[in-house]
């Protein structure tokens, strides 16, 4: 596979990706342009691996645990509505204050912690391929889930 074809399948879900652990559309671009600059550069070397695209997933996770230009604003929404019963009247300023709190939740986070969430519960990705990814034990990603739901369970119980 050439890096060409590789961009043209994957772009799209790595983009995906990085605005999950970003937050923001636009810094999530800057971090996968970075990222895919990274790979061509490397190209060779990644190709070889046997798979292309959980190596750029982890270069790219890498580059957004240690990236350090500025703050980040992230967020993301958690659960959807309940589906029993006719769907109630949405009332779009209320889920943006909610999503918006949730960003904020998170944000507070470590790095590391909020990729781990974001690859278990976006990405579905088992504790395994977690650690493979971000270059630790399995039972470290678990701490990690672990503790970012205490803290994200703890800043709920606060703010109720």
């Amino acid at each position: 596979m050439t890096y060409e074809e590789f961009a043209d399948a994957r772009l799209a879900a790595l983009l995906r990706y990085a605005v999950m652990l970003t937050g923001d559309p636009h810094q999530a671009q800057d971090l996968v342009q970075d990222t895919m600059v990274r790979a061509q550069l490397n190209w060779r070397r990644i190709a070889r691996a046997d798979s292309p695209e959980r190596y750029v997933r982890r270069m790219l996770t890498n580059q957004f645990v240690d990236w350090r230009r500025g703050s980040w604003v992230r967020r993301v929404l958690l659960r959807g509505e309940p589906d029993d019963g006719p769907p109630a009247p949405v009332d779009h300023a209320q889920s943006a204050v909610d999503r918006d709190e949730v960003w904020d939740w998170l944000s507070r986070l470590p790095r590391r912690q909020r990729a781990t969430l974001v690859l278990r519960y976006y990405e579905d990705l088992p504790d395994a391929e977690i650690a493979e990814i971000l270059g630790c034990a399995v039972g470290t990603v678990r701490s990690s889930i672990s503790r970012a739901l205490a803290t994200l369970r703890s800043t709920y119980a606060e703010a109720c």
